[in-house]
């Protein structure tokens, strides 16, 4: 974060200076935990259900923080502000008004927000110091904490942000109006909260309906619900996809034997080879946003390719392939799984394991509301006509996509329903040969990044 006395934390916020000097500086970053302070840094001090940041005060500051974020008074320095979590969003707003030559980048969709962030930022690197967030900081507290990384050296500022109703991209934006906003897709992620994908397409528009008019709204084109999000926003509209109308787009896809995505990427510019490191093919819709993205902020179509070659996974247990000593392969893309999502790692497990033996093992799609059972068993016929030598499926609200592949007359394979994680590892060990592919996918609330970890043990 940029230096700041506590006077000026305060007047941003909206708060009040306790137990310490007007004129003492932050120089450190904003935190959250008081294990992760550093020499001047400030401490927010939240209040969860089980446990309130304000007891953990007295640590913040003997571990060097320069002042407290708090609710109450805290025996040291502390700004005190009526609500934590809006004042940590009005320090970033506050801060990045400071920041005149930092471009923001928002990035949000219902699938491939983190991975296409990722991307974003690993092109942009090499035209100027970018910011981003690891892993998935998309919230109110999450995007703030990112914002408030940023320095006077920052040019890019690449955000993800998340919604689960409407109105929490406004206030995102509100914090962080993005000079480039980018909308990935409309699935049926968070569906049983939103009670429809209209209603999704409502809330990600949001933050195209946040670009001002010098800005740019990058948006797929093969998606018509994100297609028709062009008639919101004030800035020029950029589409990309795999359709021939859209302005940055793939074309002479292919796939390498590990799952590697290779295409030449298009532009009105011209054109340029791109070989993904990245493992799935859809990924190649993630490269296609990015690159419509730099392209955006200005970098030429060679530049943008050649960053996408180089580019690596950046946030665990997405598509992560590791083979074991014994030739089996492992694919760990258990961070989170919705029906788009589980059909493309399908996919790519059935491409990875031409002459192998697939293995897919499936835990539960959260928040998909009514139609969970009937989603769950579309997703079990799709790994039935997809060839896979054996479903396991994990807990009971995943039960329904053994059923649904034990409907496709056609399939030979088999499928295997547990009940937990440790019942998971035994059945995979009792049936795993060398050369076999086990891909692993769930929800978070699965946890079934367990079962990756206990097979590469």
């Amino acid at each position: 974060m940029i230096p700041l006395p506590l006077s000026a934390i305060a007047e941003i916020t909206a708060g009040t200076v306790h137990g310490g000097r007007h004129e003492a500086e932050v120089t450190g970053p904003v935190v959250i935990d008081s294990r992760a302070v550093e020499p001047g840094a400030l401490f927010a001090a939240f209040r969860g259900e089980r446990v309130d940041g304000h007891d953990y005060a007295a640590a913040a500051l003997a571990a060097g923080a320069a002042a407290v974020l708090a609710e109450r008074p805290v025996d040291g320095p502390c700004v005190v502000v009526p609500d934590v979590r809006r004042a940590l969003g009005a320090l970033a707003r506050g801060v990045l008004e400071r920041l005149p030559e930092a471009t923001v980048i928002g990035v949000t969709g219902s699938a491939g927000k983190t991975s296409t962030k990722d991307l974003i930022a690993q092109v942009l690197r090499d035209a100027g110091p970018t910011v981003a967030p690891a892993g998935s900081f998309n919230n109110e507290i999450g995007l703030p904490l990112t914002v408030l990384r940023a320095d006077a050296a920052t040019r890019f500022l690449v955000l993800e942000m998340g919604a689960r109703g409407i109105g929490h991209i406004a206030y995102l934006t509100g914090i962080a109006r993005p000079g480039i906003g980018v909308v990935l897709n409309v699935g049926t992620a968070h569906v049983g909260e939103f009670g429809g994908r209209e209603a999704i397409a409502k809330a990600k528009g949001e933050l195209v309906e946040a670009v001002p008019p010098g800005g740019t709204a990058v948006l797929n084109a093969d998606d018509p619900l994100v297609r028709a999000m062009a008639a919101r926003t004030a800035g020029r509209v950029v589409t990309f996809g795999r359709s021939s109308e859209a302005a940055v787009r793939a074309a002479d896809e292919g796939m390498d034997e590990f799952g590697r995505a290779r295409f030449t990427l298009v532009t009105p510019e011209g054109s340029a080879p791109v070989e993904l490191r990245l493992v799935g093919g859809h990924a190649v819709a993630n490269a296609l946003a990015a690159a419509a993205a730099a392209r955006a902020a200005g970098l030429p179509v060679t530049a943008v390719a050649a960053a996408l070659s180089r580019a690596v996974p950046a946030s665990r247990w997405r598509m992560e392939v590791t083979d074991r000593p014994d030739g089996v392969t492992v694919v760990n893309d258990a961070y989170n799984a919705n029906p788009d999502s589980v059909r493309a790692a399908v996919d790519t497990l059935t491409h990875m394991a031409r002459g192998r033996r697939a293995f897919a093992v499936l835990g539960e799609m959260a928040e998909l509301g009514a139609d969970s059972v009937a989603e769950h068993a579309k997703i079990g016929q799709h790994v039935a006509r997809s060839g896979v030598a054996t479903l396991i499926t994990v807990g009971d609200a995943a039960a329904a996509m053994a059923e649904g592949a034990e409907q496709v007359a056609s399939w030979t394979g088999e499928s295997v329903r547990v009940d937990d994680v440790g019942a998971a590892l035994t059945a995979l060990r009792e049936r795993l040969r060398p050369r076999d592919v086990v891909l692993v996918k769930g929800s978070r609330v699965a946890g079934l990044e367990r079962i990756a970890e206990g097979l590469l043990a």
